[in-house]
């Protein structure tokens, strides 16, 4: 099978190590040590007719090497332009990491002689004139990277071929094991292997292999391809295929060719094979085809593009066609069962990602997500295609994964950012892939930004502890219908510490926020108002605190000490009441509320102490509220009393609660629950719990972007998910998404995954409102690309 990502290696070649290696054989007549070698034996005799050298017993060749001293670089510095590392591929990747300049002149080090190869057999014969070696008993070779262990074998010097029976080869990079009653080095870099199998992980001496990749006879050709007859795909021993004829590639870059079939299964989609196509473009660039064939929906190609030039400068570009046989309104089982609305039978999926740096420090972002209806994510999420593995591998290379899997506008954006110190711009066009069907003619279409502008910054007073801030943004606002707008936004202030006392810390933020609008009609819509509107309004806000802290000596909390800080703090902020009432309502910025406000809490931060220089946050626990000064707030002018908490009892555990209580109607408004425990070996538990009671009053003025509210009295949700191992082989999997306020299950997941050294099975059940799926997902070391068997 072709590979998307294959690390270079030596591979298993090693008789090409020993036809040099046993050149030294002509120096026992002499010699049993050189600068080069160090050769012992029980016994070496030297014949004249024919001239031939014998060694017996024990025979040991130690080949020895100059080595260079490492360099400071890190490891992982030399591999960062490395193509899986930039894509993601490489598990456990790290930061880059370059040692520092030193300060000081250091004397280079010198380099030493090391051992590198060692060769090792109980009887060696090496026949001078022929240059031909002969070998037997316990014949073994190890190298720095590759070993060879043999019951016999010959090598013929001159045309630097050879022969070994009974062969064992095995490589340290990709764990290659390869077994064979015959391997022989037939040219150049061309080999034969008779009766021989092939796993790609390391197997115990005597065991049977758990899979393996037999043959009966295969040519070899080093750096090209391997021509297998009579290949069978063995499990323990047990063949399951056979084909008379394979060919696979040998080399140490990434190959054209077919990868590892997909087989699924669900209810609504029924049975499914896809059988990806892998095609090399060059050292940068790939790309996979992927045909798939649903027996119930009909065919569903898929296309994935991906480049990377350098961990900034890289790209993944995929795009998928359904013509949904099911997606029919004669299907009503089809639409009453799964609750699905749409309509459309051409069905699909676009999406893209893009870093790049270009000119003097730009960073420019690209996101693409283009969907053909609401429920296809929804319904197409599994497999290497799916939304879920999609959704993972974006976060792994971009560090920015997609919009929820059931929203019905797909943020699609184009941004390019530059840093100065204390500033930043960035420049953005953004769009909405739009999925709902059947808007009323009185609802607008969602809002394009093209293009918005953000200049953001701060720059001190020297050292007066004054600084000038500024928020600046233009956006133009553009829809299909509705109103839009071209906005102005300038918003400067200036903050001041004020010395009250020596033991307070008090500050003042002054500003001022002008924003001009120039509104736009598009489609049927009409603006009732004059085209041209503008804003003007003042803020300012004002905070006294002081901070207490002590040190405990105590070894309780997991550190030398514990050190407690105490925060209390009175803050006021005034925003005064503008008219608003010809403005656009576009977004969040069109309608600042006036304020009056004054806010009181207590923060608590309790802090480990390690070392001399380092700690470690242990705890925090804050208690605020507000009092309005306003006159419509009379009535009721105290907000809901909120508190929070975080404790982090150890590194890989961590808890945070926080809770609101409504004062006039003497209920708990919402609670908010989530710890997660993991382990070192990758065991995790997570538990959220969230409940909001949205009847209470400042509910709606603090969680005003929840829609489920204008619904529903109250909103109760708990999530779980436990990824444990049973055993140091058994892994189990339990995820659940579920409502308790409408009593439903979102989703449900039930995994059981067998993890050996060379290959895993899971097993997996998945339940939605809309579909039931069972998976079978069988991987194999080190073979093929990222995708997996399923079925």
């Amino acid at each position: 099978m072709p590979q998307r990502n294959v690390p270079r290696s030596k591979t298993f070649f090693l008789i090409s190590l020993l036809v040099a290696c046993l050149w030294p054989l002509s120096l026992f007549a002499a010699n049993t040590a050189t600068e080069e070698w160090n050769i012992t034996a029980d016994k070496i005799t030297h014949f004249e007719h024919p001239k031939r050298i014998v060694a017996e017993g024990n025979i040991i060749l130690e080949k020895r090497e100059l080595r260079q001293p490492p360099k400071s670089v890190d490891a992982a510095q030399e591999a960062a332009d490395d193509w899986a590392d930039i894509l993601g591929e490489s598990e456990g990747s790290k930061p880059l990491k370059v040692s520092p300049p030193a300060q000081d002149v250091v004397q280079e080090a010198k380099p030493t002689m090391e051992v590198t190869t060692v060769i090792k057999a109980d009887w060696i014969s090496y026949d001078v004139e022929r240059k031909y070696i002969e070998a037997k008993g316990n014949v073994s070779i190890v190298g720095a990277d590759d070993t060879l262990k043999a019951e016999s074998g010959t090598v013929n010097l001159e045309s630097e071929t050879g022969r070994f029976a009974n062969a064992i080869i095995t490589t340290k990079e990709k764990s290659l094991h390869l077994e064979g009653q015959s391997v022989a080095k037939t040219g150049y870099n061309t080999y034969h292997i008779e009766k021989g199998w092939i796993i790609t992980c390391k197997v115990p001496d005597g065991q049977t292999p758990p899979w393996s990749l037999v043959s009966s006879s295969a040519d070899i050709e080093q750096g090209g391809y391997a021509k297998l007859k009579h290949a069978r795909f063995n499990v323990a021993g047990v063949p399951i295929f056979y084909t008379p004829y394979m060919v696979i590639p040998v080399k140490d870059t990434r190959q054209t060719g077919f990868l590892f079939p997909e087989f699924s299964y669900s209810d609504n989609s029924g049975f499914g094979l896809g059988l990806p196509f892998f095609i090399n473009l060059s050292h940068s660039a790939d790309m996979t085809i992927f045909p798939e064939y649903l027996t119930e929906r009909g065919v569903k190609p898929g296309l994935e593009f991906r480049y990377a030039m350098s961990d900034t400068n890289k790209g993944v570009f995929f795009g998928q066609f359904l013509k949904d046989e099911l997606s029919d309104p004669s299907e009503t089982e089809y639409y009453h069962d799964t609750g699905y609305t749409h309509t459309n039978d051409e069905r699909y999926w676009i999406y893209g990602k893009a870093d790049a740096e270009v000119g003097n420090g730009w960073q420019v972002r690209m996101d693409v997500d283009i969907a053909s209806d609401m429920d296809y994510l929804d319904e197409f999420d599994g497999g290497y295609t799916g939304y879920d593995a999609a959704e993972k591998r974006m976060l792994n290379i971009f560090g920015r994964g997609f919009d929820n899997e059931t929203s019905p506008y797909r943020d699609n954006t184009l941004a390019a950012s530059k840093y100065w110190s204390g500033m930043s711009l960035t420049a953005t066009l953004a769009a909405q892939n739009d999925l709902v069907e059947d808007r009323p003619d009185t609802s607008a279409s969602p809002l394009w930004r093209l293009p918005s502008l953000e200049f953001n910054g701060a720059l001190p007073f020297y050292s007066t502890g004054m600084s000038l801030n500024w928020d600046a943004d233009y956006v133009n606002y553009w829809r299909e219908d509705g109103i839009g707008a071209s906005r102005l936004d300038l918003h400067p202030s200036v903050s001041m510490p004020v010395p009250l006392s020596q033991y307070l810390e008090s500050s003042l933020e002054l500003g001022v926020r002008d924003t001009y609008y120039n509104v736009q009609e598009y489609g049927d819509f009409t603006w009732e108002h004059d085209a041209s509107q503008n804003r003007l309004m003042a803020d300012a806000e004002f905070e006294v605190a002081s901070t207490l802290m002590r040190e405990f000596d105590t070894t309780a909390f997991g550190g030398t000490a514990l050190e407690h800080q105490i925060r209390p703090y009175v803050r006021y902020n005034y925003i005064p009441d503008v008219d608003q009432d010809e403005l656009p309502r576009l977004d969040a910025v069109d309608r600042i509320n006036e304020e009056s406000l004054i806010s009181y809490g207590i923060e608590n931060f309790f802090n480990t102490i390690q070392t001399a220089t380092s700690t470690r946050e242990y705890a925090t626990f804050r208690l605020f509220q507000s009092y309005s000064l306003l006159d419509e707030d009379t009535d009721r002018p105290f907000r809901d009393v909120g508190a929070r908490m975080t404790w982090t009892p150890a590194p890989r555990t961590t808890f945070e609660y926080d809770v609101y209580y409504d004062v006039y109607d003497n209920i708990f408004s919402s609670h908010n629950v989530d710890g997660t425990y993991t382990t070192a070996r990758g065991d995790i538990f997570s538990l959220d719990y969230s409940y909001y009671d949205t009847a209470t009053t400042d509910f709606k003025s603090r969680l005003s972007y929840l829609e489920e509210y204008k619904t529903s009295d109250t909103i109760e949700q708990i999530n779980a998910l436990v990824r444990a191992h049973i055993t140091d082989r058994w892994l189990g999997h339990f995820e659940i998404e579920h409502s308790i306020s409408s009593d439903t299950t979102q989703t449900l997941k039930v995994g059981l995954i067998y993890d050996a050294p060379c290959w895993s099975v899971e097993v997996q059940s998945r339940y939605t409102e809309a579909d039931t799926r069972f998976f079978l997902i069988f991987n194999l070391a080190n073979i093929g690309s990222d995708m997996n068997l399923q079925l």
